[in-house]
């Protein structure tokens, strides 16, 4: 029995210290893409573009995510276009509403009836692409609010002063989660501003980049969208934006992380919602990168810490590490969340960090358990990133 007291006290002390290693490098993450963002020059490359929103429902900020988009200081010319299923959703008055209030915007909506796979989403976006009129195609999610200047900010990548780099073919951004009252909102929110913002960076940094997208923004050209198959190829894919990014690196283009933040709106979760979003959220990670998130499981320090102390039955070591361990995971959550991305509800909630951490490490281990996710009120199984329905 001592003999496996002390192997969980060694284990849980190794994987503390590893977790400690991974905050310095996630702090390392960070440096690079400030450095490598103010190194970016701003080209003055204004090419149209075509902004593709797929809806469903009418969510509770959407449309001050509408009207953000509206007020572009874009030089070039820009359209929206609103997927719908069917034109008896709630969003197209929302739309015709829109239309109304900013009428120089070209704005349509366009009834996107197939549906071509399991994901929905992706199915209105294959739909809408024909009627885009631009090359430069800009896609993200209903509820996103961006700033004045978010399509500089975007199509800016596109263009390379040295002609023999690799094209870029997609451009992504950071983004943050605008929490409502309910604590397991506030904790989701926390969670992508200080766990999941930081591991993007990380990875950017070790690996020399990224090769993924995040749904917060997936600018592509209609070129590089055709090589990989169209939207058509992703429609039973549940992490589409991750997928997305992942092939469009693997036909020969750059993938770029745009130093621009927006944000999207947290859902008041009660606790089941909560669970079935993150198991959905951490399946889907699971299966678009196996080795990576087997290590993730390394990265969730504090959780690992106060086992640590458990497991050594409060020795003055163990709290020592327990310090550091704090210590470097307050500054990771304070240099992304705060730092990087300009999020204040980080500093109200940044006492729900070891909470948060917790059930984050708590998910990561369930998510092995099953390959069902629920989404939108319907049950999927999940295998190799591919949903079926069940």
């Amino acid at each position: 029995m001592e003999t496996l007291a002390l192997v969980v006290e060694i284990v849980t002390a190794l994987l503390t210290a590893s977790g400690i290693v991974y905050g310095l490098l996630a702090l390392s993450g960070v440096r690079a893409f400030e450095r490598d963002s103010k190194a970016r020059g701003v080209s003055g490359f204004a090419p149209g573009v075509s902004i593709l929103k797929p809806l469903k429902g009418v969510d509770s900020r959407m449309y001050a995510g509408f009207v953000s988009h509206c007020k572009q200081t874009y030089a070039g010319e820009w359209e929206i276009l609103f997927g719908v299923s069917s034109l008896d959703d709630a969003a197209v008055a929302t739309v015709a509403r829109l239309r109304v209030e900013h009428p120089l915007i070209p704005i349509r909506i366009v009834e996107c009836p197939q549906r071509l796979g399991p994901n929905g989403k992706v199915s209105t976006l294959a739909q809408l692409v024909p009627h885009a009129a631009h090359e430069y195609l800009v896609v993200n999610d209903s509820d996103i609010l961006v700033s004045m200047h978010y399509l500089d900010a975007v199509i800016n990548p596109f263009t390379d002063e040295d002609t023999g780099a690799v094209p870029v073919g997609l451009v992504t951004v950071p983004y943050i989660g605008t929490a409502e009252k309910t604590l397991w909102s506030r904790l989701e929110a926390l969670g992508i501003s200080t766990d999941f913002m930081p591991g993007v960076l990380t990875a950017r940094k070790l690996e020399g980049g990224i090769r993924f997208g995040l749904g917060s923004t997936l600018a592509t050209t209609k070129t590089a969208l055709a090589a990989i198959g169209g939207f058509e190829s992703l429609v039973d894919q549940l992490a589409d934006d991750y997928e997305m990014g992942s092939r469009i690196a693997a036909a020969g283009y750059r993938v770029e992380l745009a130093n621009e933040v927006v944000a999207t709106t947290v859902p008041a979760y009660t606790l089941r919602g909560f669970c079935e979003h993150q198991l959905r959220w951490a399946r889907g990670t699971r299966d678009s990168r196996r080795l990576g998130y087997i290590g993730l499981g390394v990265t969730y320090v504090l959780p690992w810490a106060l086992a640590c102390v458990i497991a050594s039955g409060g020795a003055l070591w163990s709290f020592s590490l327990l310090s550091v361990a704090l210590l470097v995971r307050v500054a990771v959550a304070l240099s992304v969340g705060v730092g990087v991305l300009k999020d204040g509800q980080v500093l109200r909630d940044l006492w729900l960090l070891p909470l948060r951490d917790c059930f984050a490490m708590f998910f990561w281990a369930w998510s092995y358990a099953s390959d069902v996710v629920v989404w939108r009120g319907e049950k999927f199984r999940l295998k190799r990133g591919r949903l079926t329905r069940i």
